[in-house]
């Protein structure tokens, strides 16, 4: 099936994100939407180990080491941005300070359950950093993830079963196949990617899924 890659996935999620929003990337996929926000939006990126106002990642050659965000990535400074204690950036993060965050997902269940730290596996490393309290403390969280894993298990499930990272506390979905929201009647398709059809996205998802599809071109 043709499915978005991680980079237009990104770019579909940058569009999203409005003016004078302040905003966390969460570790690993997410941290590249700062690549492709629009330039004539002014928006405030967060990590939570103390920044605000970072731009898009560094050209190559041009990393600092010593401007890092919270997943140890090189990353730039917008002119006006700022570091900060990172004891306040986490009273920043749970006072509700942030209009919205991404982080990505291990799994979501049909609730809005989010499982994003560990898969409980021993040999794992658990890697929870702030997720808990972006996921309680932002106005509202979205997730970017590949629908399936790499066994075709679906990420969107009925109930979690890794240990979670917070309840009911996912607004929107954007996977590779689709953009979903969770609604208090369960998981509504808002948009298809590619060549992805309704009735594929339902066979490959075991929760069941309700369709209000929007037009969007750009994506095809």
């Amino acid at each position: 099936m043709n499915k978005l890659t991680h980079q237009q996935l990104a770019q579909r999620i940058a569009r999203d994100i409005p003016e004078g929003a302040y905003v966390n990337l969460g570790i690993g996929m997410p941290t590249q939407i700062a690549n492709y926000l629009p330039p004539d939006r002014e928006i405030f990126l967060h990590s939570e180990n103390g920044i605000l106002g970072m731009g898009p990642a560094p050209a190559q050659g041009e990393e600092d080491p010593e401007l890092i965000n919270a997943g140890k990535q090189p990353v730039t400074l917008l002119a006006g941005g700022c570091y900060f204690h990172h004891g306040d950036s986490f009273t920043m993060m749970r006072g509700g300070h942030l209009d919205i965050c991404v982080l990505g997902a291990y799994q979501v269940s049909e609730r809005g359950d989010l499982a994003n730290w560990s898969t409980g596996e021993p040999s794992s490393i658990p890697a929870v950093g702030g997720a808990m309290d972006l996921a309680i403390g932002a106005k509202k969280v979205f997730v970017m993830t590949e629908h399936l894993t790499k066994n075709g298990a679906c990420k969107i499930v009925k109930a979690c079963t890794y240990p979670l990272t917070g309840m009911a506390c996912i607004d929107r979905i954007y996977s590779d196949m689709a953009v979903m929201d969770i609604t208090a009647s369960g998981v509504m398709v808002r948009e298809l990617f590619g060549d992805i059809t309704a009735d594929y996205l339902q066979s490959v998802t075991p929760v069941a899924l309700t369709f209000a599809l929007q037009t969007d071109d750009a994506t095809a």
